[in-house]
């Protein structure tokens, strides 16, 4: 398979990405829990059939530790018990978010208050801004088509 953009090697696509970027350093740098941001954007990725980041961000859980039975059951959490509360109520929001086409009323009143439950404000807000975020990476690499298989972890910095 062969990108239909190098959106990477893009002038004006590379602008857009270090823009993209600098948002995903904030949330990184925030007091959401490490290992719940990987979760989040595999899952994402997942659901959105980005092969691309759900290749990387397996690959960078795996190099920061994850176990291999976590990232192996990611699709099927909900009847995975190696998930933490916290992490379940990420995932169902993260899920909810992703797929807010498919639910007439977008995300439920119970996922959230479970997600408040769990996360403060500012990561309650680092959560929303990286569902958000991991979307939009979902959605450039599926448009484009970027091949899946090659990535390395720490390739982009």
């Amino acid at each position: 398979m062969e990108s239909r953009l190098n959106f990477f090697g893009n002038p004006l696509a590379g602008k857009v990405l270090k823009h993209i970027n600098s948002a995903n350093k904030v949330i990184a740098d925030s007091t959401l829990p490490a290992a719940t941001q990987e979760l989040v954007k595999i899952r994402s990725s997942q659901i959105n059939g980005c092969g691309f980041c759900t290749d990387m961000h397996t690959k960078d859980a795996a190099h920061a530790g994850e176990t291999p039975q976590r990232l192996h059951l990611v699709a099927a959490w909900r009847e995975a018990t190696v998930f933490t509360d916290a992490e379940r109520a990420a995932l169902e929001l993260t899920e909810q978010g992703t797929r807010i086409a498919d639910a007439a009323g977008g995300v439920t009143d119970e996922a959230w208050a479970n997600a408040a439950k769990h996360y403060d404000e500012d990561q309650l807000a680092a959560l929303v801004s990286l569902i958000a975020l991991i979307n939009a990476y979902n959605r450039v690499n599926v448009l484009v088509q970027q091949p899946a298989g090659d990535y390395q972890p720490g390739q982009f910095g």
